[in-house]
């Protein structure tokens, strides 16, 4: 008894070819010139060689698979079981390309097998093969199939057709559902079917906390089957007597809903699970024009096309959302009977998928997400980089090989700062600059400029913070006018000054260091965060204008960072804050990803409750309002000695962390 598999390097094949070397016959695989080494590979992992897994050169495209006419007359009634695995399992793939591979490549399988009178001839079709057949398909129907219309649906059903209408020799046809990962080891070698909605569960789990319910959809049922009870159904089906001219549905008896697929996987990423699901099919009332019609508009086309390819979804998906058919498996689960092989359920395995997509598998892995990576040899020009979250940033920009550019009034910090790095090995240049002083502003941006060519960074770091509460602010506008004149006015006058730079060479990255209280409004701090939240304000508009021109702006809402700035505060130094280099770690974050916004989990809860729920949100602002007091140079009075947090005061700074009270 010998085996002839085509697609054996691919994915089911591999799984499949090493349960037919356990039955101790040779398997012949058919193997294009590119695919050599692949085979190499899969003889080592299996602890196979030449003899017993045998290679046959050729090509799908080819009339007898371009198998030589040498190899046909050895091979001529020696294969008992051909198995015709390859073929495009790919929604990305171009009709043509599926046409070639699906249903030209099975054609030419079928000639194979009759050319060396093979025993039976295996095809592993798709229940694509269905369409999206309305109702429950049986392994009996086949020309019942509907809406065929994708690609992907028709070569699959034409190809099964080829067997059926073509084949002479025995045959049996196999349907699995879609097939994911290894459920013991989650091992998979591509994106597909689920998988393309990982990123956004990642985003979501990245964005927020896994106990904040969110809103997702319901969809059809989708059946999923991992790939090693697919491979041992095969091998289990393909040796029992009596099923020729029969077709098998390898699919979930029990399939979930799309919605529920994603909260399973939701789980497994300790993502938000999607609690409230709507039906996709509520939808259906839209009129198709309408639909289209607003597709067809060219911001709207864009806004779908960036989204899509941020999250890597292939648009195509979203056809199969409302999935509507269901696979009757009876045929299958009578001939596996006793087997031991079954579907697992697929909460026992998803998170060793999960677990194998973030290792191996991520976008994400595969781009050079390194600082180097971004600034090495460029121009960063830091404010406030003689102190604080500014010369942590310098320095950790410095090492990865930035021009580093830092700016701040005292001339000796300054200079302390730039031998640091420069004793590292790094790169800094100083200018002394108040950036409270817009022609100071404009002399600095000309300097810089006219002596560095441009800028391709810039971090608006330096900021002025007043704690004090609005009742205590009566007689002291000069607060409002000095905190907007350096964190806002200063920080948009620098902007204005390196943007048509940016512009002509269609390159520039803006970060602006905010404020987690832009977020969260918390009391004690208008002053403050009004000149953060109109940087914030300000960057959203230009950055929507500046898109297309290739310069970015990134807002970093910054919790509470232990830096001199807070210094006077005497309670922050009871509470939780961030170090200066984990501060500077965000800013890193913001370069390598280029993100619009870096925040924390808690200051996007904030910035949700505001908006759901803004009474409610006042009155537990308040409670904290009146739980952390002024101090007692924002009272008018001479400061005086720090006082202990009460515990409750503790116990609030350890739920909110990073918040400034």
């Amino acid at each position: 008894m010998t085996y002839f598999v085509t697609g054996a390097t691919g994915f089911i094949g591999r799984y499949l070819v090493a349960n037919l070397l356990k039955r101790g016959k040779p398997v012949y695989a058919l193997v294009r010139k590119s695919s050599v080494k692949k085979l190499d590979a899969l003889r080592e992992s299996l602890g196979a060689n030449e003899k017993t897994l045998i290679a046959v050169p050729g090509d799908l495209a080819k009339k007898h698979l371009g198998v030589s006419d040498a190899d046909l007359k050895k091979l001529k009634g020696k294969v008992d079981h051909v198995f015709h695995l390859a073929a495009i399992y790919d929604l990305n793939a171009s009709a043509e390309e599926q046409k070639v591979a699906n249903v030209d490549g099975t054609r030419h399988a079928v000639e194979f097998a009759e050319a060396v009178q093979a025993g039976c001839f295996h095809h592993v079709s798709s229940i694509a093969a269905a369409g999206l057949y309305d109702g429950v398909f049986r392994e009996d129907m086949f020309d019942e199939a509907e809406d065929l219309d994708h690609a992907y649906f028709s070569t699959k059903h034409e190809s099964e057709g080829v067997v059926r209408k073509r084949c002479k020799r025995p045959w049996r046809i196999y349907r699995p559902g879609f097939v994911v990962g290894h459920s013991k080891t989650g091992e998979i070698d591509k994106i597909d079917g689920p998988y393309y909605f990982f990123k956004t569960i990642q985003k979501m789990r990245d964005m927020l906390p896994p106990w904040m319910p969110t809103i997702g959809i319901e969809g059809g049922r989708i059946n999923i089957v991992p790939v090693d009870f697919v491979a041992d159904a095969l091998d289990h089906l393909a040796h029992k007597k009596g099923l020729d001219g029969k077709c098998f549905h390898l699919t979930d008896p029990a399939p979930h809903r799309i919605g529920e697929v994603l909260n399973i996987f939701a789980k497994a990423a300790h993502a938000p699970q999607m609690t409230l699901r709507v039906n996709a099919k509520m939808f259906g009332f839209i009129p198709a024009p309408v639909v289209y019609g607003l597709a067809s508009l060219a911001p709207v086309k864009r806004a779908i096309k960036v989204t899509l390819n941020d999250l890597g979804i292939p648009r195509d998906v979203f056809q199969f959302v409302n999935w509507p058919t269901r696979y009757d498996n009876r045929e299958a689960a009578k001939a596996l009977k006793g087997s031991g092989i079954e579907v697992p359920p697929l909460e026992n395995y998803a998170w060793r998928l999960w677990d194998y997509w973030e290792r191996n598998l991520d976008p994400d892995l595969f781009i050079d997400r390194s600082l180097a990576g971004r600034v090495k040899g460029k121009v960063v020009v830091v404010t406030g980089g003689s102190s604080g979250i500014g010369q942590a940033t310098a320095h950790k920009l410095a090492e990865a090989g930035a021009r580093v550019i830092i700016v701040a009034r005292d001339p000796e910090k300054l200079e302390a700062t730039r031998k640091e790095i420069a004793a590292h090995g790094g790169t800094c240049i100083t200018y002394s600059c108040d950036l409270t002083d817009l022609a100071a502003i404009d002399a600095l941006s000309k300097k810089i400029l006219a002596e560095h060519g441009g800028v391709d960074f810039l971090v608006n770091n330096a900021g002025r913070s007043i704690r004090r509460a609005v009742v205590n602010s009566i007689d002291r506008f000069h607060d409002f006018e000095r905190t907007m004149q350096l964190n806002y006015f200063g920080a948009v006058k620098l902007i204005l000054a390196f943007l048509p730079a940016m512009v002509a060479r269609k390159k520039g990255h803006v970060i602006n260091i905010s404020s987690i209280g832009v977020l969260s409004r918390a009391p004690r701090f208008s002053a403050y965060v009004a000149s953060k939240a109109a940087l914030d304000a300000f960057s959203e508009c230009a950055a929507s204008e500046l898109l297309d021109k290739g310069v970015h702006f990134t807002n970093i809402n910054m919790p509470l960072v232990r830096t001199p700035m807070i210094a006077p505060t005497r309670i922050y130094e009871n509470v939780p804050t961030l170090s200066p280099e984990e501060a500077a770690g965000l800013v890193v974050d913001a370069i390598v990803h280029r993100q619009v916004r870096i925040a924390t989990r808690l200051g996007i809860f904030g910035a949700i409750s505001h908006a759901i729920a803004p009474k409610l949100t006042q009155v537990l602002l308040n409670t904290a309002f009146n739980m952390f007091p002024d101090s007692s140079a924002a009272q008018g009075k001479k400061d005086g000695e720090s006082q202990a947090l009460t515990a409750e005061q503790i116990a609030f700074a350890q739920i909110t962390q990073g918040i400034h009270w």
